[in-house]
């Protein structure tokens, strides 16, 4: 099981390559995967029916008691056969749904292979923390799978409804989950249930946990995101919406209920909000007219049937639940299966353009009554038993006075009926010869037989529809050991005197009555909904709009607020800071013990020489009327503190200190370009003496803290033995750049993320209206050089070739040097940075591989590269710099973070703490004695997120300010 998990994880890394080369047929492998893993639980029945549960168990964080344990039991062996099932057949469906092709096909394939493996995970796993993560992974890649159209406007809302709708119950079950681990003391699902902890903390926690199995499953409040995820595409539909990840919550519940379901707050949650969901599911279902949404309104009631009847927590009730999850995801499956060869066949779902339909596809009409016939409980399908079970088990209950039986027996009968209507009402929607209003028979639609590889998968569905009915029995002695873990009655009522079985025929009783009247209601509910058809609505809002009632609001409150804190002036933000700063400090000064100073005039005789000119640069730099003037001032302090390191046995901060530097001052000159050369010239600065007074306090305080804390020391600083720690513990010389990598990686970490956050952030307000990779555009009209390499020349039309005919040209030294203008260009500096740009990249590369023994590091080592870009960009402008880079800087941060956080999470999958380093040596002939520890590979991510830092920050203010500075020149001319 756990070497299943582990292809689930990496087989959809390759679907993208796959699907690229194989296109649809791609699928086809897809599909393997998980019919092995369906092939190997088939394997298990035999063991699973005598009573036996396979169990896998590895560790993982250790410290908290969590494996990476799998265990199949009943319970979990049933899912499993549905969760793999049903998903290789979608994945073969998938082969002529998309056999046209489509943009994001590859990735969407490789997003639903990853979505069956954590559907996989989270029905084996017997630890709660990773069901609760897997959890979060299906409600993420759900969000991927249901905005696979994200061209589509309905497509990106739903799948973001249906991401904060399941992510905020997940939150809520997550505080649930740590409550109940806390209380048993342990994560393990078995030993809680075996434990059966009780008491108000598990009853708060039962709580949370029905709240994230119920908006996982779509059961109201929370049903509303299920319809509106009818925006995916049917093969999405048919696993995510009918047998997958709704059916997670359905698990949630399967699981705890035979244990909890008689704690004080669970059958009023279950009974209650099971029974009015499947009321209101099947009622909305009749109102629709589009086949889609009639199934989508028809899951949620059926969610519903499924959480009263698993959540109800008897034994008859556990056992007729099982049957009838395995029911609904079979014949649910397969008519979303079809609504999709319909919707691929007539570009429509809506029953009044469809007329005609059942005589020209009789197998599709077929497949349609026998699986629509299970879901409404007609003799023989599997829905008949397990509805006759259901009905059978909560009578027996109601008879005796059990108050929650009682509500949850009228609720079934009920919310059958209205199954059998819209049961009905899609048989005649899809497949019926209808007539307008006049009498009028409408026009046969035209339909294009589909390949019988697109009829397949719900041929095989309804298929086993019927053959699960016919061998209740067998089903039953496979089911019936999960159903014997649960009480045989509710508390204080008798058990009936014979344990139920899954039968096809149990003779004339009591629930094969209620089933027929059901049946007989349900046909007379359709036919009168078909005379005089219901409003799309009685009430004047729905769920929705509470929903997006709730968003607005949520915005306003955020304008609200952003409006009374963010007053859009930078001296207020930074003034802020300093008071708080100011005032907290001196607290603390003034509050503590008694002072202590240790104070030396200097310690270097470059101290003596540096510092006055730092404090007389900073002092002009108050003074300059000019923004660049001011910021070449307070750059002279920063590149003082170079030599203050240099001179402090510090090269490593001093080289890291000099290119942050002189990356910042670029920067600077960028933005300067927009904005007016002298201060004030638009907004004067006000109340410079009380600017001032603030500046001279924050120095003054940070001066006190830091005299105060340098002498309060009184243990040995931990600082004398990093040098030791960084060789022993990361094998490295460089203790700056081993404490970054490894030792406190976890921080490095944090800061690549501000880093790629600090990226989009300036990309953003530069690129108002799009963030498209512009720098490629630039680079289309420059030559493509051939094996030959020959030199380039400069010509009227642009750089070319140079042939014969062209003798006397001059030669190009870079590509975009002609795009610039005449009166910025410069062909020293062109000279210069041809000659220099590829050494710096090897050292820049060096500097990376070198630092983890000597000067430099990944951080170092990207500004290096950084500057040669930017040498790039000032030479040859947005044109020099497209082809010195031809890649989006946003793939450079994202390949950099995700090798930074593989790096975090690979040691996981061995049972070790997060970024734990491997080193490996070896003697070579050639290089001697060679070292290699594996936090170069944590180095190698931080350099491609700086290189990307550097990249984002030429192509937003350098490239897309020139060409925005460039459209309003021409605008400016054309109004002329």
């Amino acid at each position: 099981m756990l070497v299943l998990l582990a292809a689930f994880a990496i087989l959809p890394l390759a679907m993208p390559w796959l699907v690229h080369r194989l296109g649809s047929r791609a699928f086809f492998i897809a599909a393997l995967l998980p019919a092995a893993a369906f092939v190997q639980a088939i394997l298990q029945t035999q063991q699973i029916a005598a009573g036996a549960v396979p169990f896998e168990s590895v560790p993982w964080i250790a410290p908290l008691g969590i494996d990476l344990s799998m265990r199949m039991d009943t319970l979990s062996w049933l899912m499993t056969l549905i969760v793999t099932g049903v998903g290789a057949l979608v994945m073969l469906y998938c082969r002529w749904y998309f056999a046209d092709g489509g943009a994001g096909l590859g990735q969407f394939s490789a997003v639903l292979l990853a979505f069956a493996g954590a559907m996989y995970g989270l029905v084996l796993t017997d630890d709660l923390v990773v069901l609760v993560m897997l959890w979060e992974v299906t409600s993420v890649l759900s969000y991927l799978l249901i905005g696979y159209y994200n061209r589509r406007a309905a497509s990106r809302r739903a799948a973001l409804q249906a991401l904060l709708v399941t992510t905020l119950g997940g939150l809520v079950m997550l505080i649930g989950v740590v409550l109940l681990v806390v209380d048993a003391g342990t994560s393990s699902i078995t030993t809680i249930l075996a434990e059966a902890p009780t008491g108000p903390i598990v009853d708060a926690a039962l709580v949370m946990l029905l709240v994230g199995a119920l908006s996982k499953s779509a059961i109201f409040p929370f049903h509303f995101w299920l319809p509106g995820a009818m925006a995916a595409p049917t093969p999405v539909s048919a696993y995510l919406h009918a047998a997958a990840m709704v059916k997670a919550g359905i698990y949630l519940i399967a699981r705890f209920a035979p244990v909890f379901a008689f704690s004080p707050v669970w059958q009023p949650i279950v009974i209650g909000l099971g029974v009015f969901t499947m009321l209101l599911g099947g009622f909305q279902a009749l109102r629709e007219t589009d086949l889609k949404r009639i199934l989508a309104f028809g899951t949620v009631s059926q969610l519903g049937f499924l959480t009263v009847v698993l959540g109800y927590g008897t034994r008859d009730a556990v056992l007729a639940g099982l049957a009838l999850l395995l029911a609904h995801a079979l014949f649910k499956s397969a008519l979303f299966l079809v609504v999709g060869i319909i919707d691929h066949q007539l570009s429509t779902r809506d029953i009044r353009e469809i007329s005609g339909l059942g005589r020209q596809t009789p197998v599709l009409a077929t497949v349609s009554i026998v699986t629509i016939a299970s879901m409404s409980g007609v003799i023989p399908t599997l829905g008949f038993v397990a509805k006759e079970a259901a009905l059978t088990a909560l009578l027996d209950e109601a008879l005796q006075g059990a108050p929650y039986a009682i509500i949850a027996l009228i609720g079934v009968t009920l919310g059958s009926v209205f199954t059998v209507g819209y049961g009905i009402r899609f048989i005649w929607g899809a497949f019926w010869t209808k007539r307008d209003a006049d009498g009028q028979t409408l026009d046969t639609v035209e339909w294009p037989r589909p390949r019988a590889g697109f009829v397949a998968s719900p041929v095989v569905l309804a298929l086993l529809t019927l053959a699960a009915g016919i061998a209740a029995p067998l089903l039953d002695a496979v089911l019936a050991p999960y159903a014997d873990t649960a009480p045989a009655a509710s508390p204080g009522l008798e058990a009936p005197e014979y344990t139920y079985h899954l039968e096809l025929w149990h003779g004339l009783e009591p629930a094969l009555f209620i089933s027929l009247g059901t049946l007989a209601l349900g046909a007379w509910v359709f036919w009168s909904t078909k005379r005089r058809p219901w409003g799309t609505k009685m009430l004047p809002f729905g769920a929705p709009d509470v929903y997006n009632a709730a968003l607005r609001g949520v915005a306003r409150l955020s304008v609200q607020v952003t409006s009374l804190t963010q007053r859009g002036s930078l001296p207020i933000y930074v003034g802020t800071i300093f008071i708080v700063l100011v005032v907290g400090e001196s607290v603390a000064l003034f509050s503590g013990a008694e002072w202590k100073a240790e104070l030396a005039a200097f310690q270097t005789p470059m101290q003596l020489l540096v510092a006055p000119i730092m404090i007389i640069a900073g002092l002009i730099a108050v003074r300059a009327r000019k923004r660049f003037t001011g910021v070449v001032l307070v750059s002279v302090t920063g590149f003082g503190m170079v030599l203050l390191f240099a001179s402090s046995g510090a090269p490593d901060l001093a080289l890291t200190q000099i290119l942050v530097e002189t990356v910042t001052l670029v920067a600077f000159a960028l933005v300067l370009r927009r904005i007016p050369s002298r201060l004030g010239q638009h907004n004067a600065s006000v109340r410079p003496i009380a600017r001032a007074v603030l500046g001279a306090a924050v120095g003054v305080t940070m001066a006190a803290v830091a005299i105060v804390a340098t002498a309060s020391r009184t243990a040995d600083p931990i600082s004398g033995e990093w040098p030791d720690l960084a060789y022993d513990v990361g094998h490295g010389k460089n203790v700056v750049n081993v404490a970054l990598v490894d030792i406190r990686g976890w921080d490095t970490m944090g800061e690549l993320s501000v880093l790629v956050l600090a990226a989009t952030g300036v990309a953003s307000l530069v690129f108002v209206t799009h963030r498209a990779d512009t720098l490629s555009e630039f680079t289309a009209p420059l030559p493509r050089l051939d094996a030959r390499r020959q030199p380039l020349i400069e010509t009227d039309e642009g750089i070319k070739p140079r042939t014969d005919t062209s003798e006397g040209r001059r030669l190009a030294w870079l590509l975009g040097g002609t795009r610039v203008r005449a009166e910025n260009r410069s062909m020293m500096l062109e000279v210069v940075v041809r000659i220099l740009f590829h050494t710096i990249i090897v050292v820049s590369l060096y500097l990376l591989f070198a630092g983890h023994n000597l000067p430099g590091g990944g951080f170092a080592g990207g500004l290096v590269a950084g500057m040669a870009l930017v040498m790039r960009y000032v030479a040859g402008g947005r044109y020099e710099l497209g082809a010195a880079a031809p890649t989006d800087a946003g793939r450079l941060l994202g390949v950099g973070m995700t090798i930074a956080v593989a790096c975090a999470i690979v040691p996981l999958l061995f049972s070790a703490p997060p970024l734990t380093r491997w080193f490996v040596e070896a003697e070579t002939d050639l290089l001697g004695h060679v070292e290699f520890v594996t936090s170069t590979v944590f180095d190698i991510g931080v350099y491609l997120v700086v290189v990307g830092l550097v990249l984002d920050v030429l192509r937003s203010l350098g490239a897309e300010v020139d060409r925005q500075a460039t459209a309003q020149r021409s605008e400016a001319v054309s109004v002329r």
